[in-house]
């Protein structure tokens, strides 16, 4: 029986996974697709989200623009020559060192082993990692308050103004992806699986900070309780040592033990301010004329903190308020990018568990009239942010 660690016993929702799939045959396989079975919904109503999305910005870009060369834009192009040439050797300041390397190395490794080239490659594996990202938070969310709230969870994240990247040849995707099985495995204390998984999500994105400290600590406490004997100790070790492995190669690699924050500050102009940048940029759009963008951003990161709070009063496993306020910290707390914050936020997804929440208390006309609405939003952002909107998203 499954019992989410959040400092209390809680009893299993009555429609767990666990609950559903039977123990017998013992064979993995076949437990992994009892699994996915269980969760189809949720794959099949984020997949259908997703559709309508590429659908709209194919319609809108045809027959002008490539959809292929729309959806490979700005970081993606970053990513696809580290794939197809590895990083530069800080031959420049704003080095494509700033870049953490799991995405574009599988892009490179798979790349051979199939008949596509390497933009579709990158593509394809975006894809399976999205859907890979919409099981994990149907995982997560079923293990807290059943089927229902976790395929919520899944389509509201397929429906964020954002969520076209999650079809790009981004890394969010694949990053959401190790963030919610980690997570999901941390909340079942499967450390070593917690412990792995994260170190993956080291080699992904800058932001595995806030992930690495959740396992740390949860890890730290179970062995401080002689919990489970020596797997925390071990999930301590892992959890770090993919994005600290990272950091120490960029040092080696500039001459510098800061040389992958130095990249960041002075070639690509981020830094840690503690969100005086943010707060001067929301100011900004709030009082000025803006674009578009800036105005979702804004509303996003508004929403954002409105909905952590929200968490807080419904009292969310520790590991989840834990991994989401140090999203939302090392997000809105740098400065440079404002444009991009909302995209730095899909991971943040325990934030939408009280929407799921309501969204499956509600009647299913209202739910499904609600949800039609922001699937078509979400459907004519997309497009905005690939045809419209010029700078990265």
């Amino acid at each position: 029986m499954d019992v989410v660690t959040t400092g209390e016993r809680r009893p299993p929702a009555t429609d767990s996974t666990a609950d559903e799939i039977p123990s017998a045959p013992d064979s993995r396989a076949r437990r992994v697709l009892a699994s996915a079975r269980y969760a189809l919904p949720a794959l099949g109503a984020y997949a259908a989200v997703r559709v309508l999305g590429g659908l709209t910005l194919y319609l809108w870009a045809s027959p002008s623009r490539s959809t292929e060369g729309l959806l490979t834009r700005a970081d993606g192009n970053w990513y696809l020559a580290i794939a197809q040439h590895g990083y530069d050797g800080y031959q420049r300041l704003q080095s494509n060192m700033a870049f953490f390397p799991l995405y574009p190395g599988l892009t490179a490794a798979l790349e051979p082993l199939t008949p596509l080239d390497f933009r579709k490659t990158a593509l394809a594996l975006a894809w399976i990692a999205a859907l890979a990202a919409a099981w994990g938070l149907f995982a997560v969310g079923n293990l807290l308050h059943g089927r229902r709230v976790g395929i919520m969870l899944a389509v509201l994240w397929g429906l964020l103004p954002h969520s076209i990247v999650q079809t790009m040849s981004y890394s969010e995707g694949l990053f959401t992806a190790l963030a919610a099985w980690t997570l999901y495995a941390l909340l079942r204390e499967r450390w070593l699986t917690a412990g792995a998984l994260c170190l993956f999500a080291g080699l992904t994105r800058p932001t595995a900070s806030s992930l690495i400290a959740v396992v740390g600590l949860a890890a730290l406490i179970a062995a401080v309780r002689r919990r489970d004997g020596w797997r925390p100790w071990v999930a301590m070790v892992l959890a770090p040592a993919g994005w600290v492995g990272y950091l120490a190669w960029v040092g080696v690699q500039t001459g510098r033990p800061d040389g992958w924050f130095h990249i960041q500050d002075a070639g690509w102009g981020t830094s840690f301010d503690f969100g005086v940048d943010t707060l001067r940029r929301g100011r900004l759009v709030l009082t000025e004329a803006s674009a578009l963008e800036f105005y979702t951003v804004t509303l996003v990161a508004v929403l954002a903190i409105t909905l952590f709070v929200l968490s807080l009063i419904d009292r969310q496993p520790w590991q989840l308020l834990l991994y989401s306020g140090l999203l939302l910290v090392t997000t809105l707390g740098a400065a440079g990018y404002y444009h991009s914050k909302a995209r730095f936020l899909l991971p943040a997804f325990p934030l939408l568990i009280p929407v799921a929440v309501a969204f499956a208390k509600a009647a299913r006309a209202r739910a499904v009239a609600i949800l039609t609405l922001l699937a078509l939003m979400s459907a004519y952002f997309g497009g905005y942010l690939l045809i419209v909107w010029r700078s990265s998203p």
